[in-house]
Parts: C-alpha cells; structure tokens; sequence
C-alpha cells in the first residue's frame, strides 16, 4: 500500500510569469554579467598563453579556465555581497542548464578543429559561445544578449576569413566579453 504524496504550499514568492522569472535571474546572477566577465577573463589568460607559452597550452587554459568559470563566479558574486541563487521554482533554471549541456556537448567539435589549425579551435568556440548566449536573451529578458551571440559569431567569421592567430582570435573573445560584461552589468 502506497500512500499519497504531500503536496507542498504553493510559495507565494514563486515566479508565475516569465517577466517575473527573467527579473529573478538578473537579481540573482547580476544579469549574467560576472560571468561573462570572469569568461573574458579567461580567454585574455588564454591570449596571453598563447603569446608568451604556445597555442596548444592556449587551448587548454581555455578549457580549464571555462570549466572554472561558473564556480569562480560564484565566488565574485560572494565577495561584492550578491545574491547567486535562483528561487527554487523558476522555471527558466532549465534553460541555464540546457544551454550549458548543449555548449558542452559542441566543445568537443572546437577541439577537433585545433588538429587542423590551432586558431581554428578559439573562432569555433567564439561561435559556440555566441550561440549559447543567443538563449540568455530568454534567460535574462535583456535583447542585449543578441547582440554579443551576434558579434561573437561575426567576429568568428571574420577572423577566420581574415586567417587570424589564435593569440588574435583569443584576445579578440576576451575584448568581446569583457566589454559586454561592463554594458550588462550597467544595465541590469
């Protein structure tokens, strides 16, 4: 014999709209703009590998330093004093996941292109990264999310038409990101 399930209270804090749950997410995560800018971060570190080491250890310190930026955000969002947790029902959580499931999943493609041409490795993950900043729009509720998935995805274009380095290429992500992490967190 089984018995029924409690149901839970619904919580009155609980977002029911998506304008509610978006407004959540930016109070929450400052609008996706530590991370973003712990991600430039990144690749500049990343650029820097690739002038003064090689682009090989380039390509992992990008690897390794992405794998570190969430939790190294969390870390910035605690030292300014922020708040860095969602309500517990918003539904836009699985959209965050999602996005960082599918990114994960096509880092693999930008590293097999490195085999060919090392450079090839940062415009592909500019691309990736762009497309996955397309669905913060939705996330955040900010249209500005457009745009850097837009420039990434251009710049990527261009520096591969262009033949561009992977120092180029990198510093070119790094500039991306971390000016927009400055116009995002301003406007959020």
């Amino acid at each position: 014999m089984t018995t029924p399930a409690l149901s839970q209270p619904p919580d009155p804090k609980a977002p029911e709209t998506i304008e509610q749950a978006q407004r959540d997410m930016r109070l929450s995560y400052a609008a996706g703009a530590v991370g973003i800018f712990v991600s430039g971060t990144v690749w500049l570190v990343a650029a820097l590998v690739n002038l003064y080491v090689s682009p090989q250890q380039a390509i992992w310190t990008l690897l390794i330093g992405g794998a570190l930026i969430h939790p190294l955000s969390l870390l910035v969002y605690k030292v300014l004093g922020m708040n860095q947790q969602h309500h517990p029902q918003n539904p836009l959580a699985k959209l965050a996941m999602e996005g960082t499931v599918w990114m994960l999943m096509c880092i693999p493609l930008a590293y097999v292109l490195s085999f060919q041409r090392t450079e090839w490795f940062f415009q592909g993950m500019l691309l990736i990264i762009g497309g996955r900043y397309l669905t913060f729009a939705t996330l955040y509720g900010m249209r500005l999310y457009w745009l850097l998935g837009a420039v990434l995805g251009i710049a990527a274009n261009v520096l591969f038409v262009l033949q561009a380095n992977a120092f180029v290429s990198a510093l070119a992500g790094s500039l991306t990101e971390i000016c927009f992490g400055f116009v995002i967190y301003r406007r959020r």
